[in-house]
Parts: structure tokens; C-alpha cells; sequence
């Protein structure tokens, strides 16, 4: 399994719709942070593993998509971080984490 980009606020706004029907994960990340760059890893390796099927998984860059980072914070009611890990249902957050906590067995314990 792997995630998609998303990378405009209509992106992002289809993908909250779609939370009333199916999870959503999205992972907050910045392409100049080492933190990022372990949690970018330990996401990868949780959907390479079993990861839930019944979750869309997905990536936002902060920096090069700052307006849909943003409106995802504002929408969610969410302190802005990054690395962040967001589980999206029925438009709202469900979960999130951020920094270090964003690892492959975090993620297994809430996802599955």
C-alpha cells in the first residue's frame, strides 16, 4: 500500500468529505527536518507491513503546500507541527501525534 500527495485545498477538502465514509491518515511533513525524515520512513514501513485497509493514507509538505497545511490545522482544530500524524473520521480528528511518537508501532496500536 502506499499514500498520495495531496498538494491543494481541494484535495484537501474532498478528502474530509470523504472521512464520513472511510478513514483518513495524513502525514504533515517538511522536506528539511530530519524529524520528518524518520517519520516519512516510519510510515512508509507501516504500509509496507499490514497496514489497515479500510484507511486512505496520506502526505502534505508544509513548505511546499503551506496553504493546505494550514487549513488542515484551522479545520481540525489542531496545533500546526511537523512532522504530524493526523486519523481523520467523520470530518474530525481522531488522533494525532507529532515528532518522535510518529512510529510504524504508534501506528500500528491506533490504526489496527
Amino acid at each position: 500500500m502506499s499514500w498520495k500527495e495531496i498538494t491543494t485545498l481541494e484535495e484537501w477538502n474532498e478528502m474530509l468529505a470523504k472521512s464520513s465514509i472511510r478513514g483518513q491518515v495524513i502525514l504533515k511533513y517538511s522536506s528539511t527536518c530530519p524529524v520528518s525524515a524518520n517519520a516519512l520512513h516510519e510510515y512508509e514501513e507501516y504500509l509496507k507491513s499490514t497496514p489497515n485497509q479500510e484507511v486512505d493514507y496520506t502526505l502534505v509538505k508544509v513548505i511546499e503546500s503551506r496553504p493546505v497545511s494550514n487549513k488542515i490545522a484551522e479545520d481540525l482544530t489542531v496545533k500546526h507541527e511537523s512532522p504530524q500524524m493526523i486519523y481523520i473520521k467523520d470530518k474530525a480528528k481522531y488522533w494525532a501525534t507529532s515528532h518522535w511518537s510518529v512510529t510504524k508501532a504508534h501506528m500500528t496500536a491506533i490504526l489496527d
